[in-house]
């Protein structure tokens, strides 16, 4: 048995009817939803973990790769575990660059917000934290949901070592954005910011306060105080 194989029939020890059931309503796979289409066995995510960790050394990128395009969910969300994993453990920038290869040319397959949230920060986000940063740009400006929360998560990593800009400036393309995981990912990736560097997250709340779509507004502001979060909803700055 090839080791894609081998990796599915783990999977599909773990699985479980009920959870086959909820995962497409919970990852609006259902017609018109953001996950449209998507396909559930119902296996849990430390179950998908697990697997990841047993076939991370033996898998070939090659699998990966093939396996990351499956049909089924879990499966897609484990291969990403397992490319995670071989890129923490990555020794040559050779093969960080096939992983990320790897990544990029399978974009369609990352298609919900637990495949792009388990990975773009992990992948992208070292790969790119001493390069030439215009990717994320290119991804911003596509037009394609999962592509835009790709180029905002990636700067997780950005944020961790003490570097907001491109944060900010993919926060300022966003402010019109139409959709809720756009606003939910901008404002996740504000309250780090401000987890780090409080008075830059304030300035850019203030700055755009206006513009700021209010789930935007409400996940950057979460962590603050009740009384600052409050008046902040009703604009007293």
């Amino acid at each position: 048995m090839n080791q894609p194989d081998a990796i599915r029939q783990d999977l599909k020890k773990y699985a479980d009817a009920e959870k086959a059931a909820f995962l497409p309503k919970f990852f609006q796979a259902f017609p018109g939803g953001y996950g449209e289409g998507d396909q559930f066995i119902g296996v849990a995510v430390p179950n998908q973990r697990k697997v990841a960790r047993k076939y991370c050394k033996s898998v070939s990128l090659n699998d990966l790769d093939m396996l990351i395009r499956d049909p089924v969910h879990e499966c897609r969300l484990t291969a990403i575990f397992i490319l995670v994993l071989k890129y923490e453990k990555a020794r040559s920038e050779a093969e960080r660059e096939k992983i990320v290869s790897i990544y990029l040319n399978n974009l369609s397959s990352i298609n919900n917000w637990d495949l792009v949230d388990s990975s773009a920060y992990k992948i992208l986000g070292p790969y790119l934290f001493e390069k030439e940063r215009s990717l994320l740009y290119r991804m911003a400006g596509s037009g394609k949901l999962w592509q835009e929360r790709i180029a905002v998560i990636t700067t997780m990593h950005f944020i961790r070592n003490n570097d907001y800009n491109d944060t900010l400036t993919l926060a300022e393309m966003m402010l019109d954005h139409e959709h809720d995981l756009i606003h939910k990912a901008v404002g996740w990736m504000l309250r780090e910011i401000g987890n780090r560097d409080f008075d830059i997250e304030y300035e850019f709340i203030k700055r755009h306060y206006q513009e700021m779509p209010r789930t935007m507004l409400r996940y950057a502001i979460e962590k603050f105080n009740p009384g600052l979060r409050k008046n902040i909803l009703a604009g007293k700055f």
